[in-house]
């Protein structure tokens, strides 16, 4: 199970309110890194948030814990999440339109869809509505993985 995760924002305090709003949660201040960063809250019974830092803060091995500092900021990266979400597609749709973020459902393979949302333009938060977390969970298990993989050998490789 995951609790939580990080990415980095242009504005991380609006970033945070508009994840949190995505779960029906709160946005907090987060301190304990040293930057500027605020924390989205789900309000759920596992803990589960998800950190976001200034663009360009990188993680660093300190005496006592984790710091942030200040790093080349970079507009796109492989980290990605996704984040189940009790509004529907048209709720998440407009807040994507709203902020003025790219928004569009997405269907991976036919397997499941989910709304890629793409926060600062190029940070990518997949949203899975209730229908899309049953159709995700429904594919997404250890089977159907090494199943997909017999049958594309390459993929395996």
């Amino acid at each position: 199970m995951l609790f939580h995760a990080s990415i980095e924002a242009d504005h991380p305090r609006h970033t945070a309110t508009v994840i949190a709003e995505l779960w029906r949660g709160k946005a907090l201040p987060f301190p304990p890194v040293g930057v500027e960063s605020w924390v989205a809250f789900a309000d759920d019974d596992r803990g589960t948030i998800i950190e976001v830092y200034p663009r360009g803060t990188a993680m660093h091995e300190a005496e006592g814990g984790v710091i942030g500092l200040a790093a080349e900021a970079r507009r796109h990266n492989a980290t990605h999440l996704a984040i189940a979400s009790p509004l529907s597609i048209d709720a998440v749709l407009a807040i994507g339109a709203r902020e003025g973020w790219p928004a569009a459902v997405c269907s991976r393979e036919g397997k499941f869809r989910v709304i890629e949302l793409w926060i600062d333009g190029c940070q990518l938060i997949e949203v899975l509505t209730a229908e899309m977390q049953r159709e995700y969970l429904d594919f997404v298990t250890v089977e159907n993985w090494e199943s997909m993989l017999a049958e594309a050998p390459q993929m395996a490789a």
